[in-house]
């Protein structure tokens, strides 16, 4: 038995992988209020991996993930799971929640470096060092 590995993506590659294999997944686990306020990427599905008011991990995450692979695209008999791609802000939540799901039985995970918006830069902006955004990739808000 391998060990299982979080995969990485630039926010390109990602774009990329995601129109070349429809049965891929992207996930949006940022909060409810990041996913509609600040946007999100074109056709990404939102499933929390920790949401106010609570600010805990969502005891729901892996079983809403689960239902999203096997309800849709991703319950072909003959094929392996879908792919399940991971988008949080920055790439560091989406980390965590990579593990979980890899831990959970999920065995094609990948994280989206650099997340929707990047790292803060000097003046602690986002959106000017990295990520979907600053890439030019499509997305949308509300």
């Amino acid at each position: 038995m391998t060990t299982p590995v979080l995969q990485h993506f630039t926010p390109r590659e990602a774009w990329e992988f995601v129109q070349a294999n429809p049965r891929a997944l992207l996930i949006d686990i940022r909060s409810t209020a990041e996913y509609l306020f600040v946007g999100h990427p074109l056709g990404a599905i939102h499933i929390p991996w920790m949401d106010e008011p609570d600010w805990i991990v969502c005891p729901e995450f892996v079983p809403r993930v689960r239902r999203a692979v096997l309800g849709g695209i991703g319950s072909e008999a003959h094929a392996p799971s879908a792919p399940v791609l991971l988008i949080c802000r920055s790439g560091k939540r989406s980390v965590d929640a990579g593990w979980a799901l890899l831990h959970a039985g999920f065995s094609d995970v990948y994280n989206v470096l650099d997340g929707f918006e990047g790292d803060l830069d000097e003046h602690r902006h986002r959106g000017t060092l990295g990520g979907w955004r600053y890439e030019g990739l499509p997305w949308e808000q509300g």
